[in-house]
């Protein structure tokens, strides 16, 4: 007899339907998979035989064989072996072969209980753009699966309840999902900016930053509290849209770093690998495609402190994606693209020792080994950067002062008035800040409401700071983001000059 069950793979962050046919014909004993499985999915052979059994039903002692369709499409991980299992239940008569317009998805244990799944999130939103009204998932994933809405999620704690459910014995109550509300407050466990004494500008760039999504790079001594700051920055950053919420949350199930009792991710990304990474490890890649650390920090902060310590490969091939926002992975068995919408923020030493530069210490480097550690970072990596900042060393009067310095909460409502502005003003497009306008957008949103004051001083910058027409649009933006920060529809000369502030010396 031949069933048939409906189920999904995840293909880079998005789903594919996959019919799985199960035949069970006479013969000798004999249990095939075919259709390009994996090891992970061949032993589901072995998991599905114990579990069918473990849960009273008998499993047929005849040639089985499983077909996964479509056959071309590589098929991985364990969330085959619940359709597997439903398909050899109807085949064998043991269920009624109800399954149409059902997807059944998840890893069976020995004795039947159903383990948590990665991916189920694009899989199930695959399920309802398909036209599949009902997805049978394991029940610490039922709150995921319900982000996705117009889907009837039923949670399966153990294969025998699920064929208990089918032959309508008892029937398995749909998962209700309770109210998602947008966070209002910053993550509990991240630094207060008031208790960073000094560094008042260093704060008032990562403001800027936050508020418009731009990318920053840090220059300073060791010790100075440029990785301090950094680490409070979280506490700054606007809440996550619902839409924003999605997006990230599919990377995490996709990348199995969605944990079982949150099924939303709420608050921003924030990722900072260590400087031994692997290009793989950064962009994302491996022999089947997956996120790379550009990616986990989608919509969130990549923090790369040492940055001249990284390989100049590995920050080479993050151009790219700071420009448009998106990665590409190539293999042989196909292309993947991920989203890779993230802010920067990077932290070096002026030189190996640290000091150059420095008032009070002396720097031990010879200017030619200065030169070396500052060329690691590549020009075109720094056009691509719009904030740059020196964090000196903090003074002794301010370090024991007894001055308070402004809440993380104060500056974030700042930061969210400022969002807000944005969203108003890129209702009608998919731009979500600043840092991502084109130059159509920098053309309406920053050139027309220049002042004239402002337009003189800009020209004036463009010849002495040399400045490329990515940093003259980067600089338009900054100026942009700190006019809506102080609540002004024009871009006046003030705000302008602060942006060309933040401009690396020498150079654009």
């Amino acid at each position: 007899m031949l069933a048939k069950v409906s189920s999904c793979a995840v293909v880079g962050l998005d789903g594919e339907v996959v019919e799985v046919e199960v035949d069970i014909s006479s013969g000798l004993p004999f249990f095939a998979i075919v259709g390009l499985p994996d090891t992970a999915v061949q032993e589901a052979k072995e998991r599905v035989r114990a579990a069918v059994r473990n849960s009273g039903h008998s499993f047929p002692m005849k040639r089985i064989t499983v077909n996964l369709a479509p056959a071309d499409l590589r098929k991985e991980g364990p969330a085959y072996d619940l359709p597997i299992a439903v398909g050899i239940l109807m085949a064998s008569g043991q269920v009624p072969a109800s399954g149409n317009g059902a997807v059944f998805l998840g890893e069976l244990s020995l004795d039947g209980k159903l383990r948590h799944t990665t991916g189920v999130l694009p899989m199930v939103a695959l399920a309802r753009a398909r036209g599949l009204s009902t997805v049978f998932v394991p029940a610490d994933d039922a709150g995921e699966a319900a982000l996705v809405d117009g889907v009837e999620v039923v949670p399966v704690a153990t294969l025998g309840d699920l064929a208990s459910h089918l032959q309508q014995l008892q029937t398995i109550a749909p998962f209700v999902a309770e109210p998602r509300e947008r966070p209002t407050e910053a993550p509990p466990d991240v630094v207060d900016f008031r208790d960073i004494r000094g560094q008042e500008h260093v704060k008032r760039a990562l403001e800027v930053a936050a508020a418009g999504g731009h990318n920053v790079l840090m220059t300073g001594p060791p010790g100075a509290g440029k990785t301090l700051l950094t680490r409070a920055l979280p506490g700054i950053l606007p809440a996550m849209t619902p839409t924003e919420a999605l997006e990230v949350t599919k990377i995490y199930s996709v990348a199995g770093l969605l944990r079982a009792d949150t099924p939303m991710v709420r608050q921003r990304p924030f990722r900072a690998p260590h400087h031994t990474i692997s290009h793989a490890g950064l962009v994302g890649g491996g022999r089947v495609p997956r996120p790379g650390e550009i990616t986990l920090s989608h919509r969130g902060v990549l923090f790369l402190d040492e940055l001249p310590e990284f390989p100049h490969s590995v920050l080479e091939s993050i151009r790219q994606p700071m420009e448009d926002g998106i990665v590409t992975v190539s293999r042989a068995q196909g292309t993947v693209t991920f989203p890779a919408n993230f802010m920067l923020v990077a932290a070096m030493n002026p030189c190996p020792c640290g000091f150059y530069g420095d008032p009070t210490k002396h720097c031990s480097c010879s200017p030619s080994t200065v030169t070396r550690y500052q060329h690691r970072i590549s020009g075109p990596l720094l056009d691509r950067i719009d904030i740059f900042v020196d964090v000196p060393r903090v003074e002794y009067e301010k370090l024991t002062g007894e001055a308070t310095a402004e809440t993380s909460g104060a500056v974030r409502e700042r930061v969210e008035a400022s969002r807000e502005r944005q969203r108003l003003r890129f209702s009608e497009s998919r731009l979500v800040c600043n840092a991502e306008m084109g130059p159509v957008e920098v053309r309406e949103s920053c050139q027309r409401p220049l002042e004239e004051g402002a337009q003189a001083l800009l020209r004036m910058a463009m010849n002495q700071l040399s400045l490329s027409a990515r940093s003259f649009h980067r600089v338009l933006k900054l100026a942009r983001t700190i006019a809506d920060l102080g609540g002004s529809e024009a871009i006046l000369t003030s705000h302008l000059a602060e942006a060309l502030q933040y401009r690396q010396r020498g150079g654009g």
